[in-house]
């Protein structure tokens, strides 16, 4: 039996220029080096070439991880080794960002994979307590290396460094943000209509300073509930 590949050639591996990159919009591909581990979300990897060894649930992220989206255990994989490591969230859309001595917070739901040597730990998110009756856990990443997130859709990355006027965010469509931005909550009446999809009272949160908001083409708040602490 004989295969036809020319249809599929596009689809085909490209050369590896960088150590986290998009394989098409919703597959993380990672160039995988010995010493240079990774943490992914648990059950996203989808394949790999190469020698890549894997260990879900490790010891020393346990205690810490089991804080991050409900309780229900460590979100985390820890792998290493040499070759190409290829994930997946559900068919979401892919985002790689490199940190250069920044600092960022992201909504725990939205992690793909990260740097194992990048610096990180579950905070509350204190701007969030009058839209989720509480506050949220963001995982906090910081220093230098890879970060890849996953949104529902192809977001926008917003720049809030021009000019002096603010940056408002629909709560639920918020991926991720730089941590030095300063944040405050709006509510208003009359942008109920316009913003979110719920009646009554509307909730914005406004960033303002040097940075950027990452944000998602998607109001939909299921994944955020699950992660309230």
């Amino acid at each position: 039996m004989t295969i036809d590949q020319t249809p599929l050639s596009g689809y085909a591996p490209t050369p590896v220029t960088a150590r986290m990159e998009p394989h098409g919009s919703n597959i993380l591909r990672v160039a995988m080096q010995t010493g240079q581990d990774l943490f992914a979300r648990t059950g996203s990897m989808i394949a790999y070439d190469g020698y890549v060894q894997y260990e879900a649930n490790p010891p020393a992220l346990r205690q810490m991880a089991s804080q991050w989206i409900t309780g229900e255990g460590a979100p985390l994989t820890k792998f290493s080794g040499d070759g190409l490591l290829y994930l997946a969230d559900y068919g979401a859309d892919v985002v790689c960002l490199y940190l250069d001595g920044d600092s960022l917070s992201v909504n725990g739901t939205n992690v793909l994979a990260f740097d194992a040597h990048l610096q990180w730990g579950v905070q509350r998110v204190k701007g969030m307590a009058k839209f989720a009756g509480q506050g949220l856990f963001n995982v906090a990443i910081s220093g230098t290396g890879w970060v890849a997130l996953t949104s529902r859709g192809t977001p926008i990355v917003v720049d809030c460094g021009r000019g002096d006027d603010e940056t408002y965010v629909d709560p639920d469509a918020l991926v991720a943000w730089s941590t030095n931005l300063k944040m405050k909550g709006r509510s208003s009446f009359k942008a109920s209509s316009l913003i979110g999809r719920g009646s009554g009272e509307a909730y914005q949160l406004g960033f303002s300073g040097q940075g950027f908001v990452v944000v998602q083409p998607s109001e939909d708040s299921t994944d955020r509930l699950r992660a309230r602490g």
